[in-house]
């Protein structure tokens, strides 16, 4: 049963301090308030930060929907007045993650010993990422912590949804992708070797297409088969990982997914997006233009918005204006730069920038319902090529002899 140490108040507002044994942290309090005790600290003994773990142990990712609810639910704790300390013991209470709890929990630790929030958060990075750590440190600054929290809250809700809208849009074409495959490859290995023995029986040469399809079938039927297709597979995708790894390999595999038909214009859209976004909230809540750069540069998601955005910041950190510099880089549309060339002349880029993000949001969100609806036929076409174009290289052989019969 594990031990706690507490830090508590009476009635009267004296603190107490001690220990407890008790099945669970909520068994713990519920038997600190039969005392007559309110907790203001409750942690487990037994190895540094709360629950026993480390901050290397705890340091794991977090899901956005649970780093979501918590933000939100500590700006309402913290505008309604309430110490941040006891909100974050709160939240520690009622978070469904147990390891992001323990988070909380340490964060608080760090928090009653001293330390600032933001520096506190700081220690967990695979938990909030460098734009979150900068946000609550430029509200700590500003005094408005409550309204940053609210504005992070709003961030995150928007990027779940983008998030949830482009999975939508990917989900459907790869099932169908994988179906297409499916019975391509049951109709190669089950439907073509009978066809074969027929074929064998012409004693003439097979056309071209008929021959191919017989050699892929008795490859695919062949012992060797699945491990030279395994082998293959595995020898491909650590050759691009590798290659992907390396800043050259990284910004073509990019580049080279904005290209790609119909999904490459989704993907500049997304980017955008969430570079507007980013930017808007990390200015609008406080953070310098030039670090706020940085920030957003690390979370671009693609390579070749990240380097339009590092040269903008070496443009900007001249004393140039951020507009010329993505105008330069070809890489942002025309509206885009010249949206926030006006939001700089005017004082009010945080503002221009949060427009332009609600448009790209929208037009992801057209996209992709548009997307679901052409996606379909397309699919339908493949499948029809590919089971076409095998039915075709089947019956070529018994036209051709149907042809020298009459």
């Amino acid at each position: 049963m594990p031990t706690y140490a507490y830090t508590a108040r009476a009635q009267n507002g004296t603190k107490k301090q001690g220990t407890l044994t008790a099945n669970t942290r909520q068994a713990a309090t519920q038997m600190l308030q039969q005392k007559g005790l309110v907790a203001d600290k409750l942690t487990e003994k037994g190895g540094g930060l709360s629950f026993g773990g480390s901050a290397a142990k705890l340091n794991k990712r977090v899901k956005t929907a649970e780093l979501l609810v918590f933000t939100r639910q500590l700006s309402t704790i913290v505008s309604a007045g309430l110490p941040l300390l006891q909100g974050l013991d709160i939240l520690a209470d009622q978070t469904d993650d147990p390891n992001f709890g323990a988070v909380i929990d340490a964060i608080a630790q760090e928090v009653e010993s001293g330390e600032t929030f933001s520096d506190a958060l700081k220690k967990f990075p695979k938990a909030f990422p460098d734009l979150y750590v900068s946000m609550v440190r430029s509200g700590e600054a500003s005094g408005d912590l409550d309204g940053v929290l609210l504005q992070l809250a709003d961030y995150l809700e928007a990027s779940e949804e983008l998030k949830r809208r482009i999975k939508s849009a990917m989900t459907y074409p790869v099932v169908a992708f994988g179906m297409i495959i499916l019975i391509a490859g049951g109709l190669i290995v089950f439907v073509v070797p009978q066809f074969a023995e027929i074929f064998g029986s012409f004693g003439r040469d097979l056309p071209a297409p008929t021959q191919i399809l017989i050699m892929v079938s008795n490859f695919l039927r062949s012992w060797y088969a699945i491990p030279t297709m395994i082998v293959v597979g595995v020898v491909v995708f650590f050759a691009v990982r590798m290659y992907g790894a390396t800043e050259t390999g990284k910004y073509n595999l990019d580049k080279m997914r904005l290209r790609m038909p119909i999904f490459g214009n989704l993907l500049r859209k997304v980017a955008i997006s969430r570079f507007t976004r980013t930017l808007s909230t990390l200015t609008r809540s406080g953070v310098a233009i030039l670090q706020a750069l940085e920030i957003t540069e690390r979370t671009a998601g693609n390579e070749v918005f990240a380097k339009a955005v590092r040269e903008a910041a070496d443009s900007v950190r001249n004393g140039d204006t951020l507009a010329d510099p993505l105008m330069r880089s070809e890489v942002f549309p025309a509206m885009v730069t010249r949206m926030i060339g006006v939001g700089e002349k005017t004082g009010a880029l945080e503002i221009m920038l949060a427009k332009i993000a609600d448009f790209y949001d929208a037009e992801v969100k057209a996209m992709v319902d548009s997307l679901t609806s052409l996606i379909e036929p397309i699919l339908i076409g493949m499948m029809g090529v590919v089971v076409g174009g095998i039915v075709i290289a089947l019956f070529m052989p018994i036209l051709q002899l149907s042809s020298l019969v009459s």
